[in-house]
């Protein structure tokens, strides 16, 4: 692709690239651009003159020359990142209730140290003062805030511990918790509940055999680059002897013409096929068809689509069964969109949503919980990354995600795997459950020990003990977590 810059109506410069850095607008040629990162479209788009083309897309066929509309900070891949910023600065910080309580815990038990040391002898006649000056010391050690300090965070520490040692990474405490409170999903289609590439679905010729006309079909595309091309390759599964293969013409956005064991094929799509004057069959599945003719004849269709994840399923029926709403938002087309809502039984499917409009449904979607309520969504792309900045909950696909997508989330899954998501929760759960354990058991020692410590019924060493107990039975509590199963 050709970019060219202009300033005072000249040319300043001219580049070959295949990534496009800047909005433009094709002034000559034409191709088609992989725009799934922007837009989470799972077709290539194609462009020609007059179209426009945005920062973040890959050209994949053919040569554009496009003239630049905005510089570089105003460009798509800018104003994306540019939310992620306001995102971060317009998150909320939770406060540890731990820290919160022994803010007024510790000066309050320490004034009552005190006033046990100094209070008897003044009120009650006979009362040895060296005693209960001890006395305080006992309390002041029977209420030493220590275990429950260490309760939350060593519970939230064997939480993040399961969730890595299961794939799954948690950038922080106040997330996990987040998760426990999850009420909605929210999903993006393409590379989150999709593979987000291309498989053959079905090979329907019309004169030869299923393998005859899918071998054809990958010895006609072996020199394309087109994303199709490799998924028709990919699914004839042998090497292509490039011996068999003669001169090969590509029409960027319709098809080609190859010439194959003294064959002549027509590859492409249904334009391509109207163009060439063949009468080609009508396909009614949702997918990308292929059409191909063989010396002059309409030899039959490929049709192609991109692939639901096996455990997407799995997972949403986990999640209804939890009574968790899940809501699929994708900049795919309605018709494509709806088709992979069906397959997955989704009730809510909001399609051909840009990034901005992305975070403003997911907005919608926050401003109508309760406070206590959190949302979480799982994306995976650049035009994602937006939207796991602002959600309560930033799920990203750690091994196909964008970096800006794993910049953006607050949680990452390793393997792609959205079954994972099921053990986050679960840990995420497990943990809070765990947390609240460890603040109950650990307050009430506290208040246990400070009574008896006030009446003099336990000694140096048994408070020290007791606190040491409480630390413990915390710690081991906590590691439970640790092993918290898949």
């Amino acid at each position: 692709m050709i970019i060219t810059t202009m300033k005072n109506h000249v040319d300043v410069v001219t580049i070959t690239i295949t990534r496009i850095p800047v909005d433009a607008i094709v002034t000559q040629g034409s191709s088609t651009l992989d725009t799934k990162a922007l837009t989470g479209e799972s077709e290539p788009r194609h462009v020609k003159i007059g179209s426009h083309i945005y920062s973040g897309s890959i050209n994949l066929s053919g040569v554009l020359e496009a003239r630049v509309l905005k510089v570089s900070a105003d460009s798509t891949a800018s104003r994306i990142i540019d939310m992620i910023s306001n995102a971060d600065n317009r998150r909320a910080q939770t406060e540890n209730f731990a820290e919160k309580f022994t803010r007024y815990y510790t000066p309050l038990v320490t004034l009552f140290g005190i006033l046990v040391m100094i209070l008897p002898p003044m009120m009650f006649e006979g009362a040895q003062q060296g005693a209960w000056i001890y006395r305080g010391l006992i309390v002041l050690v029977a209420a030493c805030p220590c275990g429950l300090l260490v309760s939350v965070p060593l519970a939230f520490l064997g939480g993040i511990g399961a969730a890595s040692r299961q794939g799954v990474l948690i950038k922080g405490s106040n997330f996990l918790e987040a998760l426990s409170k999850a009420e909605t999903f929210v999903f993006d289609k393409t590379g989150t509940l999709t593979e987000g590439v291309f498989r053959v679905k079905e090979v329907c010729p019309k004169s030869m055999t299923p393998e005859e006309l899918l071998e054809l079909t990958a010895y006609g595309e072996a020199y394309s680059s087109h994303p199709i091309s490799g998924s028709l390759r990919e699914a004839y599964g042998r090497p292509i002897d490039k011996a068999r293969i003669g001169a090969v013409r590509e029409f960027p956005g319709f098809g080609l013409e190859a010439v194959v064991d003294g064959k002549q094929l027509e590859i492409g799509n249904s334009k391509f096929m109207n163009q060439q004057g063949y009468f080609y069959q009508r396909v009614a599945d949702i997918g990308t068809a292929v059409h191909v003719a063989v010396d002059g004849e309409y030899a039959g269709y490929i049709l192609i689509t991109d692939v639901v994840r096996k455990e997407a399923g799995r997972l949403l029926k986990w999640l209804k069964k939890q009574q968790i709403e899940a809501v699929m938002i994708t900049g795919d087309n309605e018709r494509v969109a709806e088709d992979v809502a069906r397959q997955l039984k989704l009730d809510y499917v909001y399609a051909g949503l840009m990034p901005e409009e992305k975070v403003e449904q997911v907005r919608e979607f926050m401003e109508s919980h309760m406070e206590d309520e959190k949302l979480a969504f799982v994306g995976d792309g650049i035009n994602d990354a937006p939207v796991l900045a602002h959600a309560d909950i930033g799920i990203a696909m750690g091994g196909l995600g964008s970096d800006a997508a794993l910049e953006a989330a607050d949680i990452i899954l390793m393997e792609d795997d959205l079954s994972r998501i099921v053990n986050a929760i679960r840990i995420s759960r497990g943990t809070i459950r765990a947390v609240k354990q460890n603040l109950i058991f650990a307050i009430g020692m506290k208040v246990l020990l400070l009574v008896l410590a006030s009446f003099g019924y336990v000694t140096m060493k048994n408070a020290i003990l007791a606190d040491m107990a409480v630390m413990m039975i915390n710690l081991l509590n906590s590691f439970w977590v640790l092993k918290y199963p898949e």
